[in-house]
């Protein structure tokens, strides 16, 4: 069997653009499904694929991993985002051939090329890479990686090239990057002086062994030009081994909140309550001042969530969620208030009260606004049925096994099954009509889902939860009294109980598997900031009414919406 050398050449491939822009890529893909690989300027020369999907280009590196050579395998694997392949032709015609999702969070798939017209370029027309390769040809990546466990024995020994076998004369910017290498070097340097300086993380030679790399990739934010973030791909980051020379690696910038590394702590004594809801700075899209509900905000979200594919905004659900529930981004100053690690383990303390609080006001400021969602569409009947598909697919999204956000997939249940929600029978006829499938998923999966998650025996393993659900516990904590007879409240009591011991003692396991879920997930800052529970609270009740007591503008919103429903539908 004829072993494929260094990935292929995939240069000869139509679908394979060579250097070329994000702009010039995205013109060329007009309709949903068109796709076409070029290498990617911001990405060092590394492949990607672009596509369209759902009206808009999304662009996907292909992460390429060296590895030693050996008879009978490959020298590098191409991947996506779990499956490795020997060449990035036969990664293409795997997810194209089979219709396979591009990733899991965009659900965008890749079905029609955008064939090349005429010859390679051999630079980017608008920044030629300086001192770089002609890229007539595919990348060409280093003999050995010692980020790959196949070349592990070798950290920390001398490398066998030797500056005869020509690999002193290609200079430093010209390096392919493999692994987690986040830039291209910058500044040519000596072959001989790179062992002393990089780092082995990053695929490339180092004279010691380097310090211990996160447990978990972290996240990109949007670059400060402005331009709305459509990568879609995992971009892990490793810190800089102390003492590195600053002219051989580009600055990173500042990791956002939830990229923090988690430190071994253990419990201190509290020196006061803590608040994970960020302070209510003035919004975006509704700035200082609001009235309730104003009609030009809600045509912009109408249309920001119709932008995103349900996985996507059950990304952005979820990392909102771990913000508020204090499972990422607890900072240091917050940790020594609480003492613990945890906001899964601050609920279920005495000073955890303000939290618990801040979690079952966010609960239903979510449910009510997914019952805005269906009850504020005054429009035909189909309108109000595809409002109640779209709220359905995205509880799919959010269940166990996809996003795995539990208090998300609450709030949503919570909307659907609200009494104003579920009185309209037109509506929800439509709905088995027009959807089927949608209407069959709620009735018999989600459903029964969310009543064995409110009695305490609902899925909770973290491998297919991110984030647990919460709300029974503290709602039994902040004193609500269990509904139902005595014997079968006593044991949903027990199981509650039990519950909250295994969430605050599996918290760290919790944060590494929302980690994973949300590993190389950039967001878009209006929808991230809509889903928050102070642009949420500003929304429904105003800047002035959001200030009132949480039972009064529940109370008062839950007429609105009262009165909203018998309008749809009034009583017979």
């Amino acid at each position: 069997m004829q072993v494929p050398q260094d990935g292929e050449d995939f240069a000869g491939q139509p679908w394979y653009h060579g250097p070329l822009s994000r702009q010039k890529a995205e013109a060329l893909l007009q309709q949903d499904g068109d796709f076409l690989v070029r290498a990617s300027k911001s990405r060092g020369g590394h492949p990607v694929i672009s596509c369209r999907w759902r009206s808009s280009v999304l662009h996907f590196e292909v992460f390429r991993v060296a590895l030693r050579p050996r008879p009978g395998r490959p020298t590098a694997l191409f991947q996506l985002e779990d499956e490795r392949f020997p060449s990035l032709p036969a990664l293409v015609r795997s997810y194209v051939t089979g219709q396979r999702t591009l990733s899991q969070a965009t659900g965008a798939v890749a079905s029609r090329p955008v064939t090349r017209q005429g010859p390679i370029r051999r630079s980017f027309s608008e920044d030629t890479l300086p001192d770089g390769p002609a890229w007539t040809e595919p990348l060409r990546g280093r003999k050995r990686s010692d980020s790959q466990p196949a070349g592990l024995e070798h950290m920390g020994q001398p490398t066998e090239d030797h500056p005869g076998s020509g690999a002193s004369t290609m200079p430093a910017s010209a390096l392919p990057r493999t692994g987690s290498d986040s830039v291209l070097l910058k500044v040519p340097v000596p072959l001989g002086s790179i062992a002393d300086s990089l780092r082995a993380s990053d695929g490339q030679l180092h004279a010691k062994a380097p310090t211990k790399p996160p447990r978990t990739s972290s996240l990109m934010l949007p670059d400060a030009s402005g331009r709305p973030p459509t990568y879609c791909e995992l971009v892990p980051r490793v810190p800089r081994v102390q003492g590195t020379p600053a002219g051989h690696s580009c600055p990173e910038p500042e990791a956002p909140w939830w990229e923090a590394e988690e430190e071994d702590r253990c419990f201190a004594r509290p020196q006061a309550e803590v608040s994970f809801c960020p302070p209510d700075n003035p919004f975006g899209l509704l700035g200082s001042q609001n009235r309730p509900l104003e009609t030009e905000v809600l045509h912009t979200l109408h249309g920001l969530f119709l932008e995103h594919h349900p996985g996507s905004t059950a990304l952005h659900l979820l990392l909102v969620d771990c913000q508020a529930t204090g499972l990422l981004g607890v900072t240091k100053a917050q940790w020594g208030a609480m003492g613990v690690a945890s906001g899964l383990e601050l609920l279920t303390l005495p000073h955890g009260h303000r939290l618990r609080l801040e979690l079952l006001e966010r609960l239903e400021t979510l449910a009510l606004a997914g019952a805005l969602a269906v009850l504020g569409c005054a429009g035909p009947l189909e309108e109000r049925a595809a409002a109640l598909r779209g709220l359905v697919e995205l509880a799919l999204a959010l269940r166990p096994g996809a996003a795995g956000d539990l208090p998300g997939l609450a709030a949503v249940m919570g909307a659907l099954l609200m009494p104003q929600v579920s009185r309209l029978e037109r509506t929800w006829r439509q709905l088995r009509r027009s959807h089927t499938e949608a209407a069959l998923a709620f009735e018999q999966e989600l459903k029964p889902l969310m009543r064995a998650l409110d009695e305490g025996a609902g899925p909770c393993d973290p491998g297919e939860v991110a984030l647990p659900h919460v709300a029974p516990a503290v709602r039994l904590l902040e004193g609500e009294e269990l509904p139902g007879p005595l014997d079968e409240s006593c044991e949903r009591l027990l199981r509650t109980l039990h519950r909250a011991r295994l969430l605050a003692r599996d918290a760290p396991r919790f944060r590494e598997a929302a980690a994973r879920r949300l590993r190389g997930f950039r967001p878009h800052p209006e929808l991230r900031e809509a889903l928050t529970t102070g642009f949420l609270r500003r929304l429904l009740w105003g800047s002035q009414g959001a200030g009132a007591p949480w039972a009064t503008r529940l109370e008062k919103f839950q007429r609105v919406l009262t009165v909203l429903s018998q309008r749809l539908e009034p009583d017979h």
